[in-house]
Formats: structure tokens, sequence, C-alpha cells
């Protein structure tokens, strides 16, 4: 979602944008107004049929380029498929970036291969590289992967479309559809429904929230493939699969309270769109918390290393309906001036820098600056 924004962008701005992902049943293929979109091979992710791996694919891509020769090449996945274009582009001389936005080492042990984490976070640290810049969407986690061996970063965040995620959008008819009745909190989850996201600190969370004040309800929004577990292990959880964009932005603003659970995200988008749409939030105090959360101002974050204290402040939430009223207040107003459109503007000078050579990168620049 993040590269479809900044694609979309980027092509509003005059910029030629080539996309190559791998094929998908779900996705479209029709045109893009802003941007073309080429549909490559791939395979489905063990563990996680509806994502897809792409493979290598460096001779198809050297064709392409010699063909229509990019002026750089920026790889958003370090999967076989971005490997190959990483090694592609600097063969044919062509100016290549990097983003870093999924954890994978860290996942390794979520899906039962934690002794590979080494050699994952080797993986990783091999791609990004061998490009002039990689890009994190934090100072901090800049910092964590400079530690680890990673060169040359930049921070490239995340915007809010506010237009979009907007408490405006909140639904009484919805609501109801819920069985929430007006003055009931509501406990809304949005993403992918998988094994890293810590549902089981979040339902813990939840079932004291609900102990607390049994008008609570617990709405989780997305799939993936631990969904069937959790509906098993939350029965009285309203589960709606996947949503279009303006009903998930319909039911982030119908609900009051977003707790977000997980350690695993290097940014965590859904943080800022709850913001964006007037919840209450409750976090861990890192990645889009610390950048955006002011404890008790207009949020609530909690040391890292405290799952306990997550679920206090959950249910502090459920249980003091003013803590809730005062939160929401503040959660929109806080996020208004984070657009995408600034966002975009520092990613679209750094790319320019990276093409006009590494010479006109300052070590600032190449040490965790921001835009």
């Amino acid at each position: 979602m993040t590269f479809g924004v900044i694609a979309r962008e980027l092509g509003r701005r005059g910029h030629e944008v080539t996309v190559y992902r791998p094929r998908r049943r779900d996705l479209p293929t029709l045109p893009h107004p802003d941007y073309r979109q080429v549909p490559m091979p791939g395979v489905p992710i063990p563990g996680y049929p509806m994502l897809r791996l792409g493979l290598p694919a460096r001779r198809r891509l050297q064709r392409a380029w010699r063909e229509r020769r990019p002026d750089l090449v920026h790889v958003a996945t370090e999967g076989p498929l971005g490997a190959s274009a990483v090694s592609a582009a600097r063969g044919a001389g062509i100016p290549v970036t990097s983003s870093f936005h999924t954890n994978f080492h860290l996942y390794t042990r979520h899906y039962g291969i934690a002794p590979l984490r080494r050699a994952a976070l080797g993986w990783l640290r091999w791609v990004h590289n061998r490009t002039r810049l990689t890009f994190a969407p934090t100072k901090a986690l800049c910092a964590e992967l400079e530690a680890d061996g990673f060169e040359n970063l930049r921070v490239l965040s995340r915007g809010i479309d506010t237009g979009q995620f907007s408490p405006a959008l909140r639904s009484l008819a919805l609501r109801g559809r819920w069985g929430a009745g007006p003055e009931d909190p509501v406990v809304l989850h949005a993403g992918r429904m998988a094994p890293e996201k810590n549902y089981g600190l979040l339902f813990r969370a939840f079932r004291g929230m609900r102990q607390t004040n049994p008008r609570c309800r617990f709405v989780l929004v997305g799939d993936g493939p631990v969904r069937r577990n959790l509906e098993r292990e939350m029965p009285d959880g309203i589960f709606t699969g996947f949503v279009p964009p303006e009903e998930l932005a319909q039911a982030y603003a119908s609900a009051d309270i977003y707790v977000h659970a997980s350690l695993s995200e290097t940014f965590g988008n859904v943080l800022t769109e709850a913001l964006a749409s007037g919840l209450a939030v409750a976090a861990f105090d890192y990645a889009a918390a610390r950048t955006f959360v002011r404890n008790d101002d207009n949020g609530l974050s909690v040391p890292c290393a405290d799952p306990d204290a997550l679920v206090a402040a959950a249910v502090r939430l459920a249980e003091d309906r003013d803590l809730r009223k005062r939160l929401r207040g503040a959660a929109a107003a806080s996020v208004r001036g984070h657009s995408w459109d600034r966002v975009v503007s520092g990613f679209e000078a750094d790319l320019i820098s990276a093409v006009q050579g590494p010479g006109e990168l300052t070590s600032a620049q190449a040490r965790c600056g921001e835009p």
C-alpha cells in the first residue's frame, strides 16, 4: 500500500514509473492512470499463499532496460525478484536504491525457522548494501540497521491521507451492525492476520477490557493465514475479512479505540490511520507510535519490554470515558500536517541525488538523515 501511494504520487509529478511485481489474481492488471504495471512470474509463499514471491528475472529486466533505459531502479522488496533487479541495474550501470520496510529476519521465529535468522539478516544486508541508498521508515530503525552493518541509510517516512481517513466518516449504522450502541466502546484491529502480529497479547488486552467494561465490542478487519485460528480463539469478535479502502476508512472512524500490540513492524501505517480517524490508541513506544504518539496527550504509549503495561493502558481506555474522549479529540489534529505530499517530496529529492551519483550524497545524508 505504501509503494502504491508513492508510485501514484511520483507519476502525478510527471515521472514515468514502471512497477514490476509478482503476478496475482487478486490484483488488477488494468492500466493505472499514474504508473505502468508489469506482472512477473512468482510462486506462493509457504504458509502465506495469498502472497507471492517474485522469481529471479535478471535477463528479462536487462532486455527491457536495454530497450527503454530507466534513470533509476528502486527495489521495494528484497526477494529473488528484487535481488535480480539490483544485479541487472548494476550490470547496466543504472543507479539503484532500495527500501527496508519488512523485518523478514525477525519473522523467522514466528514461522518455526528461528535458526535462519542470521542467514536472513545476511541476505538482507547483502541486497541493500549493493544499492546507493537504503530507505527505512524511521530514524530509530536506521540506527538499528546501521549497527547490523547496513550502509548509506536514509529515512523514508510514511504519510497520512487525511482525506481518506477522517473522524467525519463515523457511521452509527455500521456501529449498529456491530451490535454497538452510541456509548459502547468499539475496539478495532486492522491488518494482515499473521503470526508475527502478537495476537496473544492483543486478545489478552481485549479480555481485560471486556472484563472492566462488558459493553466493549471487538472488530477485526483483514485476513491472513491465522484467521481461522483467531476466530476460534475469539468467538465473540467480529471478523469482517478484507474490505475496500473506503469501507476500511469508515470502519476506523466508526470505532473508538485502537490497541497496537505488534512489535514486528518497521513502521505500522495502521496506527497513523487510527489517529487520523480520531481513535484513542494504545501502543508500544516504537516505530510509528514513537514518532507520532505523545503519551497521555494524543494517545497512550508504553515501554516495549512491558506487555502488562499495554494491557493496563488498554483497560484504562475501556473504563475511562473521559480519557477516551480527550485522546480521540486530539488524535486527528496531531497528524494533520504529515501529508504524503511532504514525504514524497523528500523521497523524490533523494532519488534525484542518487541518480546524480554517490558524490552528491553528503555524509549526513548517508547516515540516517531525514529529508
